[in-house]
């Protein structure tokens, strides 16, 4: 299977980039399922019902979020009558919607995602991640009912990040970190099995600050004061992500490819 994952997508040139380049991405890679992480496509805090039905008619199969989830109150309830959005496995039992979900996949194959959030430099404190990903795992072995896993762990860190690519190892197709928007030059099979990435990187305009206007965030470094609201870079996005082909027998990856098309990164692709 053909498994291709998009990082962050942030802001109106991140959505203007999915909804305007994936099916073509799409179509190049052949991509059999694609999960896109949405948390910041609204004015990059959160993602609104109606953005999320944009990229998914766009042709994203999954939206994963993150620890900005409902910013966009209205996900809240969305979330709930749209089984194709995800939100982390670790925020409380109480949170609306859920964190890991079994999906069709083309061929009547079965694709198994599920998101988890760090711990290491979080502004909240969550649940722990490695005991949230043992237990859907645990019900869900590589190669049973789903031919392929994926893992998005969001978080700061890392090493953290390194360690949950090597906890899941041979026992999920990719983890791939999100959060830090930028893409980090990484991307392998891990011994097991487990195609990995620490970061994917972000769906955005990359003359920024991980996809805001500078001025601001630069504001605060220099002068330690704020003057206003980050504001999402509006330039030509970057798509940026990770492809992974899987073994349907074993769920195990057997190639890794980082993808970067558009914008001003330097193209990657298979």
């Amino acid at each position: 299977m053909r498994l291709l994952f998009l990082g962050d997508v942030i802001g109106r040139s991140g959505r203007s980039a999915i909804t305007g380049r994936l099916a073509d991405l799409r179509e190049r890679l052949r991509a059999d399922f694609v999960v896109v992480n949405a948390e910041n496509a609204t004015g990059g805090m959160g993602l609104s019902a109606d953005h999320a039905k944009l990229l998914l008619e766009a042709g994203a199969d999954c939206l994963t979020l993150g620890d900005h989830a409902f910013d966009q109150k209205d996900m809240l309830s969305y979330i709930e009558s749209e089984p194709r959005i995800l939100r982390p496995l670790n925020f409380s039992k109480v949170a609306p919607g859920r964190g890991a979900r079994l999906f069709d996949a083309k061929g009547g194959r079965k694709v198994l995602v599920a998101q988890v959030l760090g711990q290491v430099f979080m502004k909240r404190a969550f649940d722990d991640p490695f005991s949230a990903v043992d237990a859907v795992l645990r019900t869900h072995p590589l190669g049973g009912q789903a031919q392929a896993i994926l893992l998005d762990i969001h978080c700061e860190a890392t090493s953290e990040k390194m360690a949950m690519g090597h906890f899941c190892d041979g026992k999920a197709s990719m983890v791939v970190g999100t959060h830090t928007h930028v893409p980090t030059a990484d991307a392998m099979i891990l011994p097991g099995g487990t195609a990995y990435q620490t970061d994917a990187g972000m769906c955005g305009d990359y003359r920024s600050v991980i996809g805001m206007e500078p001025a601001e965030p630069l504001r605060r470094f220099v002068t330690g004061m704020s003057k206003g609201r980050f504001t999402p870079a509006n330039g030509e996005a970057t798509l940026s992500g990770l492809l992974a082909v899987t073994d349907d027998r074993t769920g195990k990856a057997i190639e890794v490819h980082m993808i970067r098309d558009g914008g001003e990164l330097s193209p990657a692709s298979v």
